[in-house]
């Protein structure tokens, strides 16, 4: 006997795609990707992105064939993290004895976890597209550290946004002690391109900088855009609300965006110096990366006890 009504189907909702997050198997690094394709990669040591692709594959990142991604050293590539000092230390001074550019870069971060959200822009767009991944390192996690700042009490978050088209970094700096302490701090982000001698790179234009090359001389901003024939070592402090375009031949590719961070180092070590470093490879290698580093390094920050200081960088993909 056949009912007169019968129940209505229950309607069941389609299963949205989320962004994919994965730890290797031993402990040493957070893989993270979007629905659509786009993908980050982060080694555990040093916090140091070592991939970011696009949805199609491309790799915007260059990193070294000769990088140690073991923890035996500092990644040569990807973005390496510079804190609480940028450079060799300076004599007589609280960070004297820490190794070049500090210990962030060297040290094993903590995980702490995901979030992802969807973009408001694309409203009728299926799945998540973004997803934030936050790691964690402070003082207790640190041992003989060389310097008067293993008197230093601090906490860091570093968080690494994955976005449709863009990469964000960004630090929350915190001083959980009782004495105040000075750091300095830079995204040492090494960007890939296609060929070196078809870069420029804008909004740097008029912003006086040290040439490194030059024994520290103070240049004169230059009104033309910055190509690259030869070694470059320039730390350029400029005003972050002007937003940084590399572009190959006549096309944009990458846009950086600042926030609280004055100083950008543009680096390239071209041919004699490349062959010098060890973990630099392949030896041509120098004609597919160029450094284009944000960060508040030309003087001291302040951080006073119990204070907190947050500053990033986003990397646009046009």
């Amino acid at each position: 006997m056949e009912r007169s009504k019968k129940p209505s189907a229950i309607p069941v909702s389609p299963t949205i795609p989320t962004p994919q997050v994965s730890i290797s198997s031993d402990n040493s690094r957070v893989t993270a990707s979007l629905p659509t394709g786009e993908s980050v990669e982060v080694l555990l040591y040093g916090a140091t992105i070592i991939s970011w692709k696009s949805a199609k594959g491309k790799e915007n990142l260059f990193l070294s064939s000769k990088a140690h991604l073991d923890g035996s050293k500092a990644v040569r590539g990807g973005i390496p993290l510079v804190f609480p000092v940028f450079g060799p230390p300076p004599a007589n001074h609280a960070t004297t004895g820490l190794p070049q550019h500090g210990f962030a870069r060297t040290s094993k971060w903590e995980y702490l976890g995901k979030s992802s959200s969807e973009s408001e822009s694309a409203p009728n767009s299926s799945g998540d597209s973004s997803v934030k991944l936050d790691f964690g390192l402070s003082h207790t996690m640190l041992s003989n550290i060389p310097s008067e700042w293993k008197h230093y009490q601090f906490g860091i978050t570093y968080s690494v946004t994955l976005n449709r088209d863009d990469l964000e970094t960004s630090f929350a700096i915190r001083n959980t002690g009782e004495k105040d302490w000075e750091f300095q701090t830079l995204f040492h982000t090494y960007l890939a391109i296609d060929n070196i001698s078809n870069i420029s790179i804008t909004g740097l234009e008029g912003a006086s900088y040290v040439d490194k090359t030059q024994e520290m001389k103070i240049v004169k901003g230059e009104a033309a855009a910055i190509t690259i024939s030869s070694e470059v070592d320039r730390a350029y402090s400029s005003d972050p609300s002007t937003p940084i375009v590399l572009a190959e031949g006549k096309k944009p590719r990458y846009e950086i965006t600042r926030d609280m961070l004055g100083d950008v180092v543009v680096w390239n070590p071209w041919e004699a110096k490349a062959k010098s470093m060890a973990d630099f490879g392949p030896e041509d290698a120098y004609k597919k990366m160029m450094c284009v580093e944000t960060g508040s390094v030309a003087v001291w920050n302040t951080l006073e006890a119990g204070d907190t200081w947050e500053g990033g960088q986003r990397i646009k993909t046009l």
